[in-house]
Order: structure tokens, then C-alpha cells, then sequence
């Protein structure tokens, strides 16, 4: 994990000296997170929040590229005959976006995104369960969404990340495949500008 995150740092360095300029942001939002995959007909989505830090790598007048580091509240919702749980995965997520703009303003985003577990609990009745062990610590997932950005640097969008890998790990996890997917809505602030 320390060598793909050393990996990914030295691509957007050598990506950014290239580059005709940089700006930097942060962002925050809501987060409609669900599980998806098997038996999951009893897991229902749990709101949560995001935030993080962004870089904005202009490549061309209508092309950029911008990596965050968001912390991400995910997992989900579960009502099992009545015993209602909430399923806490939280991620580190280094999301790499290749932004095509197609209006002043208005652009819209695909790629990658690794996230790398921090934590994973079940909470029922005010109590909660560490089930860390049971979670992979790599996650992967493609995003896609838009985002509008104003001439004063702040800008909004809305992201799809649709989970690629499986979640779960230990014992009987090559018997089930459940994957993260999330629905996210953000504001944010870039700090070099707005539309480019």
C-alpha cells in the first residue's frame, strides 16, 4: 500500500511540473453510501458526510486533472428483522480525476479511486462492534460526476463512486462479493480560482 501511494505522489509530481498551472481547494459534502453485491436486500443507505483536500492540474484550456484526499463516511444501513444496525466503514480515498470541460464553468469527471480503511464498526443500540479484521484495507472504485466551478473558486459537484473491489476478507469472503458505492454532493473552494 505505502509503495501505490508512493507511486501515485511521484506521477503527480512529474505530471505537475508538465503542467500549465496549479491550483489547490478544499471540499466537503454529504455522502449516500450503500452496499452492493450479495444479500444485501436488507442493507439500505446511510447518509454521511465527506472532506477533504483538492489540486487542480490545468493540462489545457479544457482539460485538468485533479487528485483529492477526502475522508469518506461510508458502509450503510441494515434492518434485520426489526434489529437495526448501522455498518461504519470509513476510508482515506485518493481519487484521481480527469476533468473535460464542456460549458463556462461546467465540467464533467471520470476516474479512479483508491481508499485505503481506516476504520470499520457496527453500531446497534448505542454500542459498537470493530470489524476492521473483516474489511479489506484496499478498496477500489471509479467515479464519475460534475461539477460547476464560479469565477470566485467556489464550486459544487455531484460524484458517483462505483465500488470495483470486494469489501470483505477473512474467513468465507471469496463466498460473498459486496462492494462500496456512493453517491456524493460537495462543496468546495479552489483558492487559485474558479473556471479556467
Amino acid at each position: 500500500m505505502k509503495k501505490l501511494i508512493l507511486l501515485v505522489a511521484i506521477a503527480l509530481f512529474a505530471f505537475n511540473v508538465n503542467a500549465q498551472g496549479v491550483d489547490f481547494g478544499v471540499k466537503a459534502g454529504a455522502n449516500f453510501a450503500s452496499i452492493g453485491g450479495d444479500d444485501t436486500d436488507d442493507l439500505s443507505t446511510r447518509t454521511s458526510f465527506h472532506f477533504g483536500v483538492t489540486a487542480g492540474i490545468s493540462v489545457s484550456d479544457n482539460f485538468s486533472v485533479q487528485p483529492e484526499l477526502v475522508y469518506s463516511a461510508q458502509g450503510a444501513s441494515m434492518d434485520f428483522d426489526g434489529f437495526e444496525a448501522d455498518l461504519k466503514l470509513d476510508y482515506l480515498n485518493l481519487p484521481i480525476m480527469a476533468q473535460f470541460q464542456v460549458a463556462d464553468g461546467f465540467s464533467i469527471e471520470v476516474g479512479p479511486q483508491f481508499g485505503f480503511l481506516m476504520s470499520a464498526k457496527i453500531e446497534a443500540d448505542g454500542e459498537e462492534e470493530d470489524i476492521k479484521d473483516d474489511v479489506k484495507g484496499l478498496d477500489l472504485a471509479a467515479g464519475v460526476g460534475v461539477n460547476y466551478a464560479m469565477a470566485s473558486g467556489l464550486n459544487f459537484g455531484a460524484r458517483y463512486n462505483l465500488g470495483l473491489s470486494n469489501v470483505n476478507d477473512g474467513e468465507g469472503s471469496d463466498d460473498f462479493k459486496n462492494q462500496n458505492n456512493v453517491i456524493q454532493v460537495s462543496i468546495g473552494y479552489r483558492f487559485g480560482g474558479g473556471s479556467k
